[in-house]
């Protein structure tokens, strides 16, 4: 497994499936996962998808700068560090962002988000 490749893969699909279809995110998360949105924390699939459903855009296109992945710890997980910007519908000028995802393996071969922020960065 590289994990290059598995980080840049993961992020494809993440912000993908963001910007076309944010209620299908609910797969990536689970139970004990947690997203701090903004200062904001969250915790649980069902509870996250609702956070990010209730964003106040329709529309919004992310373009990604950067992809910084490490592994983490003994079982597997890595941590996935992505700037970029986003475009919101109607809006003039992108935002800047800065996002960390923290991956944990599944029994099935696949990865679930178990921590997961996300900031807006203004300068």
């Amino acid at each position: 497994m590289d994990p290059d490749a598995v980080a840049k893969a993961f992020v494809e699909h993440y912000y993908r499936t963001f910007d076309s279809s944010r209620a299908a995110l609910g797969v990536l998360y689970q139970d004990a996962s947690m997203l701090t949105f903004e200062g904001d924390k969250i915790q649980g699939a069902a509870a996250i998808v609702a956070k990010l459903s209730s964003l106040p855009f329709q529309q919004c296109a992310h373009v990604i700068a950067t992809v910084d992945c490490q592994p983490s710890g003994p079982s597997g997980g890595m941590l996935v560090f992505v700037s970029g910007s986003l475009q919101l519908g109607g809006e003039q000028h992108p935002l800047k962002f800065s996002q960390m995802f923290h991956l944990m393996p599944t029994p099935q071969g696949s990865f679930y988000v178990l921590n997961d922020i996300f900031r807006l960065n203004y300068a």
